[in-house]
């Protein structure tokens, strides 16, 4: 029994840690307003040229995490599923994201429903570049310390992506 009561509080502390690594809050930022292209979205009726703007056009979060490859501040975007809807899709069976090195990762329905996904646009503030694995990345902010500790794949973490497939 006292075995199990140290492994109850072991988890409730690992749990509220995690928790506290990924302080994800309403963003007091501005949206953006820049219409540059920075992604593409490929589906079924064809392409469409994706700005910061039209990602930002859905509620704004940032969140205080170290990246696995080093960054660590803030980071600012909104989350995956929220970006979809306001682009009008509705369930897609599949999602493919293709960074700038052509890393590529496969996202399904189902691991949408296990986890939330953040598309971050901003890093401390200002937009995110290619030298700070920008223009775009997507984050599990509640993996983030496991990753970091080797305890959780790093696979499904991706960035500098410039293209999104909607895969039925």
């Amino acid at each position: 029994m006292r075995h199990a009561i140290k492994a109850m509080i072991f988890a409730v502390y690992t749990f509220v840690g995690i928790s506290q690594a990924a302080d994800i809050t309403l963003s007091t930022l501005t949206p953006s307003t820049d219409a540059s292209h920075i992604l593409t979205l490929h589906g079924p009726e064809g392409r469409n040229s994706i700005s910061r703007l039209d990602i930002e056009q859905s509620r704004l979060y940032e969140l205080s995490l170290q990246h696995f490859e080093g960054l660590q501040g803030r980071f600012a975007g909104v989350w995956l599923e929220d970006f979809l809807n306001a682009q009008g899709i509705g369930q897609v069976e599949t999602l493919r994201f293709i960074a700038h090195d052509d890393y590529t990762i496969f996202l399904t329905s189902e691991d949408r429903l296990r986890k939330r996904y953040f598309l971050a646009t901003r890093f401390d503030d200002k937009p995110l570049t290619r030298k700070e694995f920008g223009p775009t990345m997507l984050l599990i902010p509640e993996d983030s310390e496991a990753v970091r500790a080797g305890t959780e794949s790093m696979t499904t973490w991706i960035w500098s992506i410039k293209d999104i497939y909607l895969q039925p």
